[in-house]
């Protein structure tokens, strides 16, 4: 089966019979065939063959699969160049919003992640079959930039005008329509999208991108199942890093392998862990809603999380069940993400002791998990997911910990690590051979990530930050303008216009958010309120009506909330804990009624990944907010925000 149910040729489909074309469509269907399904097809077919009749060129496709989106277009007409993408509702008297939102979803989709439609005019089409009709002004109907119509509302009985009004206005190039249908797919998705296609059986193949400029996905994944598989025949402890740059897919590659062995290969009992409560949350809940929308039988949201929490797990529960039970876990392989932020001896110390009652506990979290595994009489596997230069709060490790724990007692593991973990980022400026020592290790270069892909508009965008808070000012401009028409990033002294550009840049259900650092307690004047605790799960989760989502741009996310996941559209507010003077960034913390000087080297490297985390977090587009400060307000001082924003427009960063 291909990518659709059916395809044919306007003509052809008019002369098949219509049991003929339902047969086909039940025959593809990959479910079992409800009535409700059977009969929105039935209408389907009725309707375009009466308003298709006098067609006499173009192609119809039913069923026409989104990968990305785990999704189908009711329908696709390919007709006069022009593709147009139309989403029944049968039976709807109303044009809801939220069906509005869908088919300018998969429009947008096709533009931005299929080939044949880089190029070519889209029009989403909204079919509510009983409701009254629009009045579409087809004449200077508006269209975006990249070529996606603004959604056009019909009914059953004037689809056949708005393609003929459509067609006849924006002449374009013809279509071939076998062609554009099996034109490469190249999706890059939401870490939340993702998860969601991979929990219903996609493979990690499918969902990433595979061209020359973007890492192969299925490399790292095919290398890490290796590792598991020599463990397993030679009966060894192996412990794996897995290191790359923001957005290049760490998550992603540790979510597939957990769920890939945790479903297939029973006995390993494979389990993904985090210590982002905020991302474990979000992911559970999503997977969770996902499940009871989309199963064939019904199931309750609470019978779905405990499904869901089998193989997601927060890492301190994880830690505190197997430190209570000394067997070995039920588990043979854990993937651990943000590994970097496992905690020193001495933060897991004072936590045990002051909110467990557990005095004297005296290991690190890389050594009690390490430990915890090694429990195992033949062989397990740890997969650590490492984030160069992520770490942003106090007592997390970073990798030269891990190196330490398995020095210290378990040096009969072997070490599987990139060839590309030499980066002070990863190592704090240690040589990575005094790091492993007498450790036995093969270097692999496939467990290195360094493309980002999470921008699908740029992949630079990563390097640009880096660039940006290394001081590198040559190199910042130079991606700057290879950023150019890609991926926006704009400057602005004037919060509501940051709010404004936001939503006038967001289209169909992409979500936009405001993001500032935990320590920017000056930003309250602008209505930026850090020390309120977002609820992840309602703020990336949650649809434009809901006060509590990302969208209402009320609430705020700091890298606490939003390291590992991601939105569409950031706006960064900026404030004064970090600050550019004299070529160089100072740093601050408000204490108080004032700021003062940080002068610890870790807790400088604690801010400067801060801000690293949330200028990382946009996929199409970021506006940093930099405010003008108040002359009498001796915390807000103008010049603690001056030399930050000068600094910027001097790179090149566009003001509006």
């Amino acid at each position: 089966m291909g990518r659709s149910y059916y395809s044919q040729s306007i003509s052809h489909f008019l002369a098949d019979d219509d049991k003929a074309v339902l047969g086909e469509l039940a025959k593809n269907h990959e479910f079992d065939l409800e009535e409700q399904q059977k009969n929105a097809w039935i209408k389907q077919i009725e309707i375009l063959k009466e308003e298709l009749n006098e067609f006499n060129s173009g192609h119809v496709i039913f069923e026409y699969s989104i990968p990305r989106m785990g999704k189908r277009v009711d329908t696709i007409i390919i007709y006069s160049g022009i593709v147009f993408v139309l989403e029944f509702k049968v039976g709807a008297d109303k044009y809801d919003s939220y069906d509005i939102d869908q088919v300018l979803d998969y429009s947008i989709d096709l533009k931005n992640f299929q080939e044949g439609s880089h190029n070519i005019k889209l029009v989403p089409v909204l079919v509510a079959t009983n409701a009254p009709d629009r009045n579409n002004d087809y004449n200077k109907y508006p269209q975006y930039d990249d070529g996606v119509f603004k959604p056009i509302l019909c009914n059953s009985h004037n689809i056949k005008g708005t393609l003929n009004r459509i067609s006849s206005r924006y002449t374009s190039d013809s279509i071939n329509p076998i062609e554009w249908e099996n034109s490469k797919y190249k999706p890059t998705p939401s870490i939340i999208e993702a998860a969601q296609t991979l929990y219903h059986g996609h493979s990690v193949k499918e969902i990433s991108r595979s061209d020359s400029g973007a890492i192969n996905l299925s490399e790292t994944a095919d290398a890490i199942n290796k590792i598991i598989n020599t463990s397993k025949e030679q009966y060894r402890k192996s412990i794996c890093f897995v290191t790359g740059v923001p957005g290049a897919g760490k998550t992603l590659a540790g979510l597939n392998l957990a769920n890939e062995r945790h479903k297939f290969i029973e006995e390993e009992h494979a389990v993904f862990l985090s210590g982002n409560g905020p991302l474990v949350n979000v992911l559970q809940e999503a997977l969770a809603r996902n499940d009871v929308e989309n199963s064939a039988e019904k199931i309750t949201k609470k019978t779905a999380l405990r499904k869901v929490k089998s193989f997601i797990q927060n890492i301190h529960n994880f830690r505190d069940e197997y430190l209570e039970d000394k067997n070995a876990p039920v588990e043979k392989v854990v993937v651990f993400d943000e590994a970097q932020r496992a905690w020193t001896q001495k933060q897991i110390s004072s936590f045990m002791q002051i909110k467990k009652g557990v005095p004297g506990f005296s290991m690190s979290e890389p050594e009690c998990l390490i430990d915890i595994m090694d429990r195992h009489k033949d062989w397990t596997v740890i997969i650590c997911l490492i984030g160069g230069g992520q770490e942003i709060n106090t007592g997390e490790a970073g990798l030269p910990e891990w190196f330490s724990a398995l020095k210290k007692q378990y040096s009969h593991w072997h070490v599987y690590l990139s060839t590309k973990i030499s980066g002070i980022e990863y190592t704090r400026g240690t040589d990575i051979r005094k790091l492993l020592g007498n450790l036995n290790y093969d270097s692999i270069e496939d467990l290195h990530l360094s493309t980002s892909i999470r921008s699908f508009r740029s992949e630079k965008v990563s390097k640009l930050i880096k660039s940006i808070l290394d001081c590198d000012n040559e190199e910042a401009k130079y991606l700057l303008s290879k950023l150019e028409g890609k991926y926006p990033i704009l400057l602005t002294r004037d919060i509501e216009k940051a709010k404004k550009w936001l939503k006038e840049n967001a289209r169909g259900t992409e979500r936009i958010g405001i993001t500032a650092s935990s320590g920017a307690l000056r930003l309250q004047p602008y209505g930026i309120y850090v020390q309120i605790n977002i609820d992840a799960k309602n703020w990336f989760l949650n649809s434009k009506d809901d006060i509590r989502s990302s969208f209402s741009l009320e609430y705020i996310a700091t890298e606490f909330d939003i390291q590992g996941l991601e939105l569409d559209w950031i706006c960064v507010a900026w404030d004064a804990d970090l600050r550019f003077n004299n070529n160089e960034w100072s740093y601050k913390t408000f204490r108080g009624s004032d700021w003062q000087n940080i002068n610890s080297e870790e807790r400088m490297i604690y801010l400067k990944n801060a801000y690293r985390v949330l200028l990382t977090r946009a996929r199409q587009g970021l506006i940093i907010f930099i405010p003008k400060g108040e002359g009498t307000d001796t915390t807000r001082n103008p010049e603690f925000y001056n030399g930050t924003y000068k600094y910027f427009r001097e790179l090149g960063i566009k003001e509006i």
